[in-house]
């Protein structure tokens, strides 16, 4: 007697669209007999499958074990139903009615398929720049809408081949239903152009710009999120100019080149790391120079590593198959602006800094910077969140509000939530001009369209003037929540972990506005999603011309020894106070007595930041975090710390910084090497942050704790408080998914808001 003929609805949700799914599903069916169907819809897939029942069984095993490269299943919803009458199993069109849940692809690197086939002079795609298939290619940046199918991308543009056009129907082609497909006869075409948007129309594109990059032009490329400015990395008078034009002074330049052969040439890379790099998101990963190296000194100056990747996009293997092999990557803008992504954008912002111009024809339907992470403490760390991994969500343990949370000003980013995930946003930027607000608003009004989220409660920080605090205030319609920044940091981490139960959090940063008014950033809390208590921090100590502080951290020494010393500083031996004019020294002071242009702040970078002027380090910084960058480079090996205390009053700490700045004062005026200075420094805060700490968990009873914040990007300091708590049998979590800095602090906001909802 032969087992009855069942059906059976699955439901799937997740990345789904885009990665080859239906193909994959149907050659699944017919591997187990069934007939039957499958289709998009903008909630995912669904697919009709019928046959014997251990068929159907098996069936649902391998399409939720095995499931295509790209792809990633959030959930499966199986229904019983009845047995239709189907002959075979199909792929139907695409169904855009339901509502949209259905997961985006992120851009993906170019697969070795691909690679292999472009480099083949056999094959119909030889030498090919937009060569792709259903396991690669661009994504998120050229979606206008889902479903996910030609039409709603910047590929509407170009009709296929017969050719490509029977690829993209069979079933059974890796090109199946592979959106972005094309060829030299019918898709998109690169140019190249000189400054002045004139075509150079002999030979072969391509071939000319690598000539042109040989000789030490610069050349600006348009990729997949938007353009980059390339040179020769080892032609240091190219390098020089471009920095020059882009007037961007000392800021490590990212690089790119082949293999990993080359890397090693001028860089170490771990096993780890090299699996980081050639991972399908091929961010930039921060590795430690090789001494000497090949690389031109203007690449990363004063810095211990480079920024590297490998290329992801078929042009990016096309231009490093001859020399030069290195190319300095930069991101196409001028400073401070967003990436430019359309060519006529590009012609008009870049023409003073590029000599040339390698341009395609298919839109950028929105920008994308490329990724940046660096391993540290076990694992990896992203510092800016965009290209590769942007869109897919952060799964959430519990279902949400549709919230928008608004982020930071610097390095923000927007979140989104519907359900139980939550999407952050590309990298976006600070938002400190008009162009960089305009894509923040550009950002929100797409991932709102395409994720179809119509919030219902907009979070934004508490700091009154921010700009995204403003469009905050113009929003109608929606409940409205602040939320204090660092209680956003530590949520954050939180939210990455599942974590509900309260939480010793250590919110260590920069700038952050506090509840009482002051700059917060050197904080020891306790957290709850829907709340915090402050129980421990740095000392207030004041902050001499606001903002101008940050850019000249030579204003936060003098602040310091201010406190520590008072009238005695102008008796110490110390070579900082030979190398600043004493007026200005004078003009400090009397700011600081007088209480104008001070506010007071408690933050730890700008601690980071007042050692470093002391020890010579750097008085001035051309971009933010610098100072620390170079003083955490230049730190020797050493556990023993300065000398520090804290005043405890009740359940609450504060942190007196005199007792560090004296020991490092009489450090540097005994002659001790700024290298030793960096090392105690850091093993001071280690050690003493691990004992506040395990002091803090003893009063309240709770082991967990969460590392959040810029200065966590110290991967000295976060390796050395983690282990030491660790060591201490305490719990401690930090960021892998979104940045530890500002660029992850719109999920706290969001799950801060879902929490007071």
């Amino acid at each position: 007697m032969t087992s009855p003929i069942i059906a059976r609805r699955f439901e799937i949700q997740g990345i789904v669209q885009g990665v080859g799914f239906r193909p994959h599903v149907f050659q699944l069916a017919t591997k187990y007999h069934l007939t039957g169907s499958v289709a998009n819809t903008s909630a995912g897939v669904i697919i009709h499958a019928q046959g014997l029942p251990e068929a159907i069984d098996a069936f649902h095993h391998d399409l939720v074990k095995h499931p295509p490269p790209l792809a990633h299943i959030a959930k499966v919803n199986v229904y019983h139903q009845a047995p239709e009458n189907c002959e075979a199993f199909t792929i139907t069109k695409s169904d855009g009615t339901a509502e949209k849940s259905a997961l985006i692809t992120p851009d993906t690197s170019v697969c070795e398929d691909c690679r292999q086939e472009m480099f083949d002079p056999g094959d119909r795609r030889y030498r090919y720049p937009f060569i792709n298939c259903t396991n690669c290619g661009p994504r998120y940046t050229i979606i206008c809408d889902i479903p996910y199918d030609r039409p709603n991308t910047s590929m509407r543009e170009f009709e296929m081949c017969p050719a490509c056009q029977a690829e993209y129907d069979d079933p059974t082609d890796r090109r199946f239903h592979a959106q972005p497909n094309a060829c030299p006869v019918c898709g998109p075409q690169v140019t190249l152009f000189d400054h002045r948007h004139r075509p150079l129309e002999d030979g072969d594109s391509v071939q000319k710009a690598i000539d042109l990059l040989t000789e030490g032009y610069i050349v600006a490329i348009k990729g997949l999120g938007g353009f980059h400015l390339a040179v020769d990395a080892t032609n240091e008078s190219a390098v020089s100019r471009l920095r020059q034009r882009k007037v961007r002074e000392e800021k490590p330049l990212a690089l790119m080149t082949a293999n990993l052969k080359t890397i090693r040439r001028f860089a170490y890379v771990t096993d780890v790391e090299a699996s980081v790099l050639a991972s399908r998101q091929r961010p930039i990963v921060l590795l430690h120079k090789r001494i000497p190296n090949e690389i031109a000194p203007s690449v990363a100056p004063r810095s211990n590593d480079f920024g590297v990747m490998l290329p992801y996009t078929p042009l990016h293997y096309l231009l490093l198959d001859q020399e030069p092999i290195v190319l300095v990557m930069t991101s196409g803008n001028r400073t401070d602006e967003p990436i430019a992504i359309a060519n006529d954008d590009a012609f008009d912002r870049l023409a003073d800094i590029a000599d040339y111009f390698l341009v395609h024809n298919r839109d950028i339907y929105l920008r994308s910077d490329d990724s940046l992470v660096r391993l540290a403490a076990g694992g990896v760390r992203p510092i800016r969140r965009a290209r590769g991994y942007v869109p897919v969500p952060v799964f959430l343990h519990h279902e949400v509000p549709p919230i928008l949370a608004l982020g930071a000003e610097l390095k923000n980013t927007v979140c989104l939530t519907k359900a139980d995930r939550a999407f952050v946003s590309q990298h976006i930027g600070d938002l400190e001009n008009v162009e960089t607000h305009r894509f923040f608003i550009k950002t929100i009004d797409h991932l709102t369209r395409i994720l179809d989220i119509h919030p219902e409660i907009v979070a934004f920080d508490m700091h009154p003037d921010y700009l995204n605090t403003d469009y905050a205030r113009k929003m109608t319609g929606v409940t409205k929540i602040t939320v204090q920044h660092h209680h956003a940091h530590i949520v954050s981490a939180m939210a990455e972990h599942g974590l509900s139960e309260p939480v010793i959090g250590l919110a260590f940063d920069g700038t952050g506005y506090g509840t009482d008014g002051h700059v917060w950033g050197g904080e020891i809390l306790i957290v709850t999603p829907d709340a915090f208590k402050r129980v421990g921090q740095l000392a207030y100590v004041p902050m001499p011309g606001s903002t101008a502080a940050i850019r000249e951290p030579w204003r936060m020494a003098i602040s310091y020894l201010d406190v520590a010393f008072g009238d005695n500083l102008w008796n110490l031996n110390l070579p900082f106070m030979e190398q600043i004019d004493p007026e200005k020294i004078d003009i400090i002071r009397r700011m600081i007595a007088r209480g104008l242009n001070t506010p007071q702040t408690s933050s730890l970078g700008r601690l980071f930041d007042g050692v470093a002027a002391l020890s010579g380090i750097r008085h001035r910084v051309t971009f933010e975090g610098q100072a620390a960058m170079e003083m955490e480079g230049m730190a020797a090996e050493t556990k023993t710390p300065y000398s520090y205390e804290w005043e405890e009053t009740g359940d609450y700490y504060l942190i007196r910084p005199e007792p560090i700045i004296r020991d490092v004062v009489e450090s540097l005026a005994a002659g001790v090497s700024v290298e030793i200075v960096a090392g105690r420094f850091h093993a001071t805060l280690i050690r003493m942050f691990t004992e506040l700490t395990i002091r803090i968990s003893q009063d309240c009873g709770i082991n967990q704790i969460v590392l959040s914040g810029g200065v966590f990007q110290n991967a000295r300091l976060l390796t050395g408080l983690t282990d030491s708590l660790y060591a201490k049998d305490l719990k401690v979590y930090t960021h892998s998914i979104v940045p530890a800095n500002d660029g992850g602090i719109c999920l706290g906001q969001a799950m801060v808001a879902a929490a007071l909802a």
